[in-house]
């Protein structure tokens, strides 16, 4: 049994002491172990140091403290897995070639830890460029950080492949020409990213905005990207829509109306009298003028006028705005004044036009044949033949029983 014990024994110190790429075992599950640690110890550490940083940005009132605690956060929790490779690698005691790998690999893991705390603080440091809103819109500030974040990762990349002994410029200088037979190819690419900075730097619109751009969109933008914008339709779809387009067309933003409009044609009857005209006129001006809703006449153009005449009616313009932009405001709005004309227009005793057409005639023409009546019953029943007087009527009868049987003649048309 000893004997046995002690084979096993042997067995596991041969097994310890193998090595492989000139290290030991041992060693290598001892180092593993180190790593396994540092990252069972990563939790606590993290919530240590982040506790302690949200403590001092506790005691401060700015936004910056608070947002470096936010951007340093996924940084710091991978801070300890470093120092566990770090302490593994330095355990392990590499000669040689493999030395030199794992001294670029830790190297790399250096600078990638830094870039990505500062790309975490870039976006988290954008509030700052909105001190220049003056000059910069909200997605032109959008599209700065993403420039930066690109400019970040392009740089932590280039330092890592100078860590790895790849020369960059060669590379860029090859990725130059790649990059013009790529171009000849991908211009509406190019056009868009170019019409998308031009939108922008116009202001033609913003996150948030309703625009309408004619056989294109109508909606309300959310973002604005480099290729396409999206804009969310009232029924909820999402719509891309190349900047291209969005920079060629012509584009109303409704959303920058300082008032909005209302445009209305009021058609009244032509029985309506002129006292009455004046009544519905003054009537629907001074519910305007006495109502806060809308925009009194020294700043915006209200006109409440007689018109013209219409075919079939007296038409009123009604002009003016309203305070409010807001499209259920401005509805509700809309309605009281509909409900406040229909009773202006119902007590001036009047009412409103509807197209119609009213045929008026003169006279008939005297030639026109005379219409047969069959004679009645009575007269058949008794046997009786019709009188002169019935069956030829005087002048007048005629007129009168060609008016009665004026649809069914032949000259209904007239000559």
């Amino acid at each position: 049994m000893e004997e046995q014990l002690q084979d096993i024994w042997t067995l596991a110190q041969n097994a310890w002491t193998r090595e492989i790429l000139g290290i030991e075992l041992g060693r290598i599950v001892i180092a593993l172990a180190i790593i396994l640690g540092f990252l069972i110890l990563r939790q606590v550490f993290t919530r240590l140091v982040i506790w302690r940083l949200q403590r001092w940005a506790d005691r401060s009132d700015t936004r910056l403290d608070q947002a470096t605690v936010r951007a340093l956060a996924p940084p710091i929790r991978f801070v300890p897995l470093l120092i566990g490779l770090f302490v593994a690698v330095a355990y392990l005691g590499i000669e040689g070639r493999l030395a030199t790998i794992a001294d670029d690999i830790l190297r790399s893991l250096v600078v990638f830890t830094l870039f990505w705390l500062l790309y975490a603080v870039i976006g988290r440091f954008s509030f700052l460029f909105g001190r220049l809103e003056h000059l910069l819109t909200g997605p032109m500030v959008d599209w700065l950080v993403r420039a930066l974040r690109v400019g970040v990762v392009f740089i932590g990349a280039a330092i890592i492949l100078e860590l790895w002994g790849i020369q960059v410029g060669p590379l860029l200088a090859g990725l130059g020409l790649f990059g013009v037979a790529v171009a000849l190819g991908a211009q509406d690419l190019f056009k868009n990213l170019i019409a998308g900075i031009l939108v922008i730097a116009e202001k033609r619109f913003q996150p948030g905005d309703w625009i309408h751009v004619d056989g294109v969109v109508e909606g309300t933008v959310e973002t604005i990207g480099f290729r396409s914008t999206l804009v969310r339709r009232f029924d909820l779809a999402p719509v891309y829509v190349p900047n291209a387009k969005l920079s060629d067309n012509s584009v109303t933003n409704f959303s920058g109306m300082t008032y909005r409009r209302i445009f209305w044609m009021i058609g009244v009857e032509y029985r309506t009298t002129v006292a009455q005209l004046r009544e519905i006129r003054d009537g629907i001006e001074k519910y305007i003028l006495e109502n806060d809703d809308f925009v009194p006449p020294e700043r915006a153009s209200t006109f409440v006028r007689i018109d013209k005449f219409n075919d079939s009616s007296i038409d009123i313009m009604l002009y003016c705005f309203t305070r409010t932009t807001a499209w259920g405001e401005w509805l509700a709005i809309k309605e009281k004044l509909a409900y406040h004309i229909k009773d202006t227009v119902e007590a001036a005793e009047t009412g409103f036009a509807f197209p119609s057409q009213s045929l008026y005639v003169e006279a008939l023409p005297d030639d026109r044949p005379e219409t047969f009546v069959p004679p009645g019953n009575g007269d058949r029943d008794r046997g009786e033949a019709p009188s002169d007087r019935d069956s030829h009527p005087p002048r007048q009868g005629r007129r009168e029983a060609a008016n009665v049987n004026d649809e069914a003649g032949p000259d209904a048309d007239g000559e």
